[in-house]
């Protein structure tokens, strides 16, 4: 029994649980069991193995041994969850009620309480050893003599005091950067002070810099940054062009979106006399102007990529280059680094060259431009477009047969009035012009890397891939349940699990719950990342993939050109270590996380700003999300997502039935599942806490 009492403790440290309790887990019954137990409890007690607190025993524990973590407040702060530095236990969850003086990103320590929540254990907050947020956004207001920060992040669950001696000149309505923030017990509100001003909140470049600041995405470029990037030439030495393979007199193009302002790729075809085809992908030759020990590369290294806010850019390079002089624009000679492979008429690739080389764009087409050539087959360069179009559905389904899954995660396009302010969304179309790019872009990534895998008797390169892992049993396991609801099926013990995402992805496509299934599909799956570890790319079915075409935008994109130059070439110029790379390509897969998080917000908030004007119109959509406290809904028209909260269903009292994806009505039995379709009536926005309100419409 002592060894009992033993383990229950070191399995769950922190625990608190009486003498009775401990009977009842262990099933004692009778006196003499009972006795016993209370024998050891104060055995271990004065071994100092436990203390007593009250009528309750806990692991005695030094320092090293307190539960100590990472604390992520949940929206709108009703609960959060703690990560321990020790994994041994499952993250610990806190209720609203125990998040005591602690806020979001937080190191605090936890003391469990005797309760479990569902897999996690439950518990308190005791102490904040360190703030997690140096700083906090969010928008200053005045309320009689008392001035609050209401914070930009829902996750931040109050507002935060601002003493008049601390408002560093700013007015109500600014938005503001606080700093130095404190949160005594005592205290009802957290206190701040307020470091600076970005500007009048509501106005476009105020909401920009925010985003930006929020995200920690630098807004401008280093001055040495910009002054080496203005001290390129703009014209390309004849010496240059003498060692490039000149391919100015072919006729090579751009397809891009209407808004780009940067073309890194371009693309050419013609058939040869043995009945094959001739793919060129000309990808912007960004590796010639930035050079590593530059500022250029130094900046660009440290952005990690371009990051796309609704309306606006912060991009990776300055705009000479990214703009300029690194920009295929049509009729100026670019520097590029040419992928030219011959292609059998069924898409096997037979030869291949990865060379230096310099191009002339004949033309600057538009998605929408080629998508019109394609259906009609008359236009400038059809012949060539409609080659391409060929060679990219039989590129497209080879791939599907190697068992690429084609995941598909809908966008929506904004329009947008001088001053920024959203008058039209529009869901995104994917169309033939939109896959004829894709593939040729994703043809040159995997010949890139095919070309340095090892060959026998050779070491093995340092190089950077693009890696996706296989999915996590668990999470197929939840997938195939989920879909099960809504009336599909998927096999998680499938031997080919490929196969099952495709069938079921082309069985949901066009139907109105595509967007959740595949919404949930990914988040099944394991995330792509960066890695000098190749393992393969599970999505795309590829045992070797690289990012090769976009140097532009992306930074690994730039170091793959460093890095395949050098192999091929065996330039001496700069040697990459194997540790080198593998930093940069951690650093590169979190600034990509964070440029994707950035992009996404300023989606929500361009969608909260265009349905301001919409309050007590009614919208269909879709349940998206089902918690505790309410459901989510993404409207079908602008993807945007808001809640219907429990206390707005007035016919009935629902509870959360988690296991089935759904909430249920007490007495009517009513259920709602994730994947249904819903009518709904907009009836709040609150812009400062960046939600959106619905009720149910009968």
């Amino acid at each position: 029994m002592k060894k009992e009492i033993k383990a229950l403790f070191k399995d769950k440290p922190g625990l608190k649980i009486k003498s009775k309790e401990i009977a009842k887990k262990f099933g004692l019954i009778n006196d003499h069991q009972i006795a016993e137990l209370k024998h050891f409890l104060f055995q271990l007690t004065e071994e100092n193995f436990l203390e007593k607190i009250g009528k309750r025993y806990q692991l005695k524990l030094d320092d090293s041994q307190k539960l100590i973590g990472t604390l992520q407040v949940v929206k709108q702060g009703d609960f959060g969850f703690v990560t321990l530095k020790e994994n041994k236990i499952k993250d610990i969850f806190i209720a609203g009620k125990n998040l005591s003086n602690a806020l979001d990103c937080d190191i605090v320590e936890v003391e469990l309480t005797n309760v479990q929540k569902g897999k996690n254990l439950e518990g308190k907050i005791i102490s904040v050893i360190e703030r997690g947020r140096k700083e906090i956004i969010g928008t200053l207001k005045k309320n009689g003599s008392y001035y609050f920060v209401i914070p930009d992040d829902d996750k931040i669950h109050h507002d935060i005091f601002i003493h008049s001696k601390y408002l560093n000149d700013a007015k109500s309505n600014d938005k503001v950067v606080v700093t130095n923030v404190t949160w005594n017990k005592n205290q009802p509100n957290p206190e701040g002070v307020i470091s600076e001003v970005l500007g009048k909140s509501g106005l476009y470049d105020t909401e920009l810099a925010t985003i930006a600041r929020e995200f920690n995405i630098p807004f401008k470029f280093n001055k040495k940054t910009l002054k080496e990037a203005e001290d390129i030439p703009e014209k390309i030495s004849k010496d240059e062009i003498k060692k490039r393979f000149d391919l100015r007199n072919q006729n090579i193009f751009t397809i891009d979106p209407e808004d780009a302002k940067d073309f890194d790729d371009a693309v050419s075809v013609e058939i040869l006399e043995n009945g094959n085809y001739k793919v060129g992908i000309h990808i912007a030759d960004v590796s010639h102007f930035v050079r590593p020990e530059t500022f250029l590369y130094d900046e660009a290294l440290q952005r990690g990529t371009s990051v796309y806010l609704v309306g606006k850019v912060i991009p990776m390079l300055p705009e000479k280059l990214s703009n300029r002089i690194c920009s295929l624009v049509p009729n100026e000679d670019r520097l590029t680094y040419s992928v030219i492979a011959e292609l059998t008429p069924r898409g096997k690739v037979v030869h291949y060259e990865i060379k230096k080389s310099i191009i002339n764009s004949k033309r600057r087409f538009t998605y929408d431009e080629v998508q019109k050539i394609i259906e009609t087959g008359v236009g400038d360069f059809s012949y060539e477009i409609l080659l391409l179009n060929k060679i990219s559905k039989t590129l497209r389904s080879n791939r599907m047969k190697k068992g690429s899954i084609n995941f598909f995660s809908p966008e929506v396009v904004f329009k947008l009035d001088k001053n920024g302010v959203p008058i039209d969304i529009k869901i995104k179309e994917v169309r033939e012009s939109h896959n004829l790019i894709e593939e040729l872009m994703l043809l040159a990534n995997q010949i890139v890397a095919e070309h340095v895998k090892p060959k026998k008797n050779e070491l093995e390169f340092p190089f950077v891939y693009r890696i996706h892992d296989l999915p996590e049993k668990e999470k197929l396991f939840e997938f195939s349940r989920f879909v099960k609801s809504l009336g599909y099926s998927f096999d998680p013990n499938a031997a080919n699990k490929s196969k099952q995402f495709q069938m079921l992805l082309e069985e949901v496509k066009g139907t109105e719950e595509e967007a959740v299934v595949n919404e949930i599909a990914i988040r099944s799956m394991a995330k792509a990342i960066y890695s000098t570890e190749n393992i393969g790319h599970y999505g795309l079915g590829f045992k070797y993939y690289t990012h090769f075409t976009s140097p532009i935008r992306r930074f690994p994109d730039l170091i793959v050109h460093h890095l395949i130059y050098n192999y091929i070439e065996k330039d001496k110029l700069k040697k990459f270590t194997n540790e080198e790379l593998e930093e940069i390509c951690e650093h590169a897969s979190a600034k990509e996380r964070n440029a994707i998080n950035a992009e996404r917000y300023s989606v929500k908030l361009k969608q909260i700003e265009y349905l301001k004007s919409k309050v007590g119109q009614e919208f269909h959509g879709v349940i998206s999300g089902i918690t505790h406290f309410g459901i989510f809904v993404e409207l079908s028209s602008t993807l945007a997502e808001g809640l219907i909260r429990f206390k707005d269903l007035d016919d009935d009292y629902y509870t959360f039935d988690e296991k089935n994806y759904s909430v249920v009505g007490k007495n009517s039995k009513r259920r709602f599942r994730l994947g249904d379709k819903i009518n709904v009536k907009l009836v709040r926005i609150d812009e400062e806490r960046h939600e959106i309100d619905f009720i149910l419409c009968e």
